[in-house]
């Protein structure tokens, strides 16, 4: 079986004045999030990002136009997926990254990844994500107000 590395990006899609792009996983209905990833083998985190972010939302940007965060998350693989992961494997290193597009367009959506979208404001968005390192980096942004 060819297990997932433990180690991914996040990245936040907001617009100036922060709206963000939330994604729902298409098999775990109710779990929104930006957009994620794993790293494939000698891939760097930010080519990550990039293809990430092509592939689950058709935004296609040069990998310089992605914002490094140099923040990187330590935490637990919930149980739900930890069958994709090496036996033993119990965490997962998430590097941070954001990228700001000019308007709350629509998305392409992955087929089988996510069923739906929304573009929500930072304070919404933040409360809808179910992961901890999402809402905690919605939070940094707004208070950043946008830049990072």
């Amino acid at each position: 079986m060819n297990y997932k590395t433990p180690e991914s990006v996040l990245v936040l899609v907001h617009t100036p004045d922060l709206q963000i792009l939330l994604l729902e996983r298409a098999r775990h209905p109710g779990y929104w999030q930006s957009v994620t990833g794993s790293l494939e083998a000698g891939e760097a985190p930010r080519d990550t990002a990039r293809r990430e972010l092509f592939e689950e939302t058709g935004i296609d940007v040069a990998a310089s136009s992605l914002q490094d965060w140099r923040l990187a998350n330590r935490f637990e693989i919930l149980e739900l997926w930890r069958h994709r992961y090496a036996p033993g494997v119990t965490h997962n290193l998430e590097h941070v990254f954001s990228l700001c597009v000019p308007d709350a367009a629509p998305v392409t959506l992955a087929e089988g990844e996510h069923r739906d979208q929304r573009w929500l404001p930072w304070q919404a968005a933040a409360e809808q994500c179910f992961s901890w390192t999402n809402r905690d980096a919605i939070v940094m942004l707004a208070q950043r107000g946008g830049k990072h």
